[in-house]
């Protein structure tokens, strides 16, 4: 087994951990362990809420979890050798749950603290609970299925430069220039019920790691939230990134300061609850090695992976249309995939109810289930179309119209 660099007591939140990760992004916050290339190494990592959701039977933790605090991060790693301009080479060995901790939760936000794709029609919260039984799960809170996942880190990245962060920041409050009314309260998701157009920099909760409390006030100040991708990787959820799979990172700063957090279980395409993979505690093990002056090389603007070759094999799917029309006024938009893809979910969920689901055990299945969601045509003028494409075999019953 390879040697753990970062553990985790889960009895403790990250900012308390003998060795803390940290919260937000910074060229600053220090490296907690170092590797050389060809190195392999384990990662463990808390779940992304620094374990406020509870194995129970109540959405109240859902409710009321506090998103200053997300996500949690394990690291960063140092990597010797790493210099701006350089790719980072990261190779996915292992990954799963850690031991006595295999269970994991997937939840609808409540529109006032975060909400989700179907805020509108789905705006109170809700929670499945999974028990994870080593490929497969299911779920107490939505009988009836069971699927094998495809366990992913949902957040890994490299540390941004100054110059970087400086970029991120202006080009977000900008945007929430544009609405001022839309901007950042608390955790810096929701207003009222309305999501706002960023997540700026929010100093509450903040976890630094080892920073120097001198320099936590300013590093606070201008770090970023974790909350969207960025030209960096970060929270991109992207399930595909499985054992196997190699990810070529630009590196920003020396060293490329590594972190990873965010673990999930399994994910559909889209994440569309918001908190919605299957969300776990676990370990990561990566391989690491550098490619010199690659960015330029190679022309590399964001990251570049090779999915590996683990993932579940479902071969017979039920497939949904949706099209860039609005379900409540019927307005024509034109060619707007993120209405169209909405249109997909929303009539696969109707579909689902058919068969005895709520419609938010219906929304949560999407969500989590290793569902397929494409962009099935971009130049069919006016409507863009989508597809949500759900496994059949994932039932313990015929789901298909007769």
């Amino acid at each position: 087994m390879p040697k753990t660099l970062f553990k985790v007591d889960l009895t403790k939140p990250m900012s308390e951990q003998e060795l803390p990760g940290h919260n937000r992004w910074h060229p600053d916050i220090p490296a907690i362990a170092s590797v050389n290339p060809g190195d392999t190494f384990r990662i463990e990592c808390k779940d992304w809420t620094d374990g406020q959701i509870k194995n129970n039977d109540s959405a109240d933790d859902i409710r009321d979890v506090d998103l200053s605090i997300v996500h949690v991060l394990s690291g960063p790693i140092w990597v010797n050798g790493a210099e701006p301009g350089d790719i980072l080479v990261v190779d996915i060995v292992d990954i799963g749950a850690l031991q006595g901790d295999e269970w994991g939760f997937t939840g609808i936000f409540d529109q006032k603290n975060g909400g989700g794709f179907l805020t509108d029609h789905y705006p109170n919260p809700a929670k499945a609970i999974w028990d994870l039984q080593g490929i497969y799960t299911t779920s107490r809170h939505i009988p009836g299925v069971k699927f094998a996942g495809i366990t992913h880190p949902g957040l890994i990245g490299c540390a941004p430069s100054h110059e970087l962060l400086a970029k991120w920041n202006k080009r977000e409050s900008e945007l929430m220039a544009t609405q001022p009314d839309r901007r950042t309260y608390g955790a810096g998701i929701n207003m009222d019920g309305v999501p706002v157009l960023a997540a700026l920099p929010n100093p509450e909760n903040a976890v630094l790691g080892t920073l120097a409390q001198s320099e936590y006030a300013r590093v606070a100040a201008e770090a970023a939230r974790t909350i969207p991708p960025r030209e960096h990787g970060g929270n991109c959820d992207i399930k595909n990134l499985s054992r196997g799979t190699r990810i070529y990172f630009p590196v920003y700063v020396e060293g490329g300061k590594l972190s990873m957090g965010d673990l999930h279980f399994s994910q559909g395409d889209g994440e569309i609850s918001f908190c919605g993979a299957i969300e776990m505690s676990g370990f990561i093990d990566l391989h690491v090695d550098i490619i010199k002056g690659g960015v330029d090389k190679y022309a590399m603007v964001n990251p570049i992976f090779k999915p590996g070759p683990v993932e579940p094999h479902y071969s017979e799917f039920l497939v949904f249309e949706g099209i860039s029309v609005d379900e409540f006024t019927g307005k024509q938009y034109f060619m707007d995939v993120h209405i169209a893809y909405r249109q997909a979910c929303l009539n696969a969920i109707a579909y689902l109810m058919k068969f005895g689901y709520t419609g938010e055990q219906a929304y949560l299945l999407l969500s989590c289930a290793p569902v397929e969601g494409r962009v099935s045509g971009i130049v069919d003028i006016p409507n863009a179309c989508c597809t949500l494409a759900i496994p059949t075999a994932i039932f313990d019953k015929n789901i298909l119209p007769v």
